[in-house]
């Protein structure tokens, strides 16, 4: 056991949108890691989802949004912006388990700065292989990305395919363990646990962009 606790972590959650989501989110946070902080990244106009955060008494910042690269611009600022020795990569859309961050937490030997969570739905990560949503060190963090030490997620990405440069980086540092048994589930319509909405529906349109450039940088890395 690694010694941390809920008091040591912060979970990162960059909104666009779904201001329907924040209660039910809030809901399995509090009932898993009730002394954890929860920090909202959230674009400056977004009034419906500032206006539930500030119903909800949470913390926020507000990051300036520019489409490409909105999701892990949230996240860095995010980084930036606190100190906790964990933090989790967190969604609007997530649910979590529990006893999650007491499974992800065994997984922190030394060298170990990530732990993959599972999502119950994405087909490689419920084999092992990878991670939507983890749990990574504040010394980690530090490293950045492959070349920017001063960013932990690639900022080029629209959205998808940052998880992938992400976890291959932690992979190829020997930094990165599963956690098979620290469930935080992915409410993602792709597995049928929500309705689509117009922010979903352009996951495959920007697909080919983000894959155009992760076969760019994977080069960094392998």
């Amino acid at each position: 056991m690694s010694g941390y606790t809920d008091a040591d972590l912060v979970i990162l959650v960059p909104m666009l949108g779904r201001p329907q989501h924040v209660a039910p989110l809030l809901a399995t946070i509090e009932a898993t890691v009730p002394n954890a902080e929860v920090l909202f990244l959230c674009s400056p106009q977004d009034w419906a989802v500032l206006d539930e955060i500030k119903s909800a008494d949470r913390s926020y910042v507000e990051v300036p949004y520019y489409p490409v690269g909105d999701y892990a611009r949230k996240i860095n600022r995010g980084v930036f912006a606190t100190t906790h020795s964990l933090i989790f990569l967190g969604a609007s859309d997530l649910a979590f388990y529990p006893n999650w961050f007491e499974h992800a937490i065994e997984h922190l030997h030394p060298g170990i700065g990530v732990v993959g969570t599972n999502d119950l739905g994405n087909a490689r990560v419920i084999a092992g292989t990878h991670s939507t949503h983890s749990l990574v060190t504040r010394e980690y963090a530090a490293l950045g990305t492959i070349d920017a030490r001063e960013k932990l997620l690639h900022e080029g990405y629209h959205h998808e395919f940052v998880d992938d440069e992400f976890i291959e980086t932690a992979r190829f540092r020997q930094a990165f363990e599963m956690a098979p048994e620290s469930i935080v589930e992915h409410l993602h319509p792709n597995w049928g646990k929500a309705t689509t909405d117009p922010l979903y529906d352009q996951q495959r349109r920007r697909m080919a962009y983000g894959h155009r450039l992760y076969n760019h940088r994977r080069r960094l890395w392998q």
